[in-house]
């Protein structure tokens, strides 16, 4: 069964990582923009990340421009963009596109794994995965949902042990 670890994508330092390395995390998958309505959602994402990094969370941003061209940026610009004005610090990825003959791999995954309102599409910037320390979708968020809100998901996901953790049975 494909699980998030399966994939890998170009960190915005242009760097290939595996997403294996946040294995046994909980993960929020977000395509992001820095021109979007709902850009100061990078706070929120922040201050998640901030709150749960130690449990074993991650935020993972992947700026994306295919919706109203709000992320016309270059890497370094994305990079120094969330920064200096968000104080990013959790992971951000290469610019992608979500959907489209192009989509990385790992949206056609998330897609396939929880559909939306749109059926397989991505409606705009800032909707949300959240990934179980099983590497499996949980759930999916529109991008009008604020990441604060989601603080009791992301806390009832943590509360699962890793599967490298649990008893064996044995």
């Amino acid at each position: 069964m494909t699980t998030v670890y399966d994939f890998s994508a170009k960190r915005i330092e242009g760097n290939e990582q595996s997403l294996a390395d946040f294995r046994d995390q909980v993960l929020l998958v977000v395509n992001t923009a820095s021109q979007c309505s709902q850009t100061p959602q990078y706070t929120g994402l922040q201050k998640l990340y901030k709150s749960y990094r130690k449990q074993g969370f991650s935020v993972l941003g992947f700026p994306c421009d295919q919706f109203g061209h709000q992320e016309p940026g270059d890497e370094n610009e994305i990079a120094n963009f969330c920064s200096t004005i968000y104080h990013v610090t959790f992971p951000m990825f290469a610019k992608i596109d979500v959907n489209g003959s192009k989509t990385l791999p790992l949206y056609n995954w998330l897609k396939r794994e929880a559909g939306g309102l749109l059926g397989g599409r991505i409606k705009w910037n800032f909707t949300k995965f959240l990934i179980g320390r099983d590497g499996n979708v949980i759930a999916r968020y529109a991008p009008t949902n604020p990441p604060e809100k989601l603080a009791d998901k992301i806390e009832a996901a943590l509360a699962v042990p890793a599967p490298s953790t649990r008893d064996s049975g044995d």
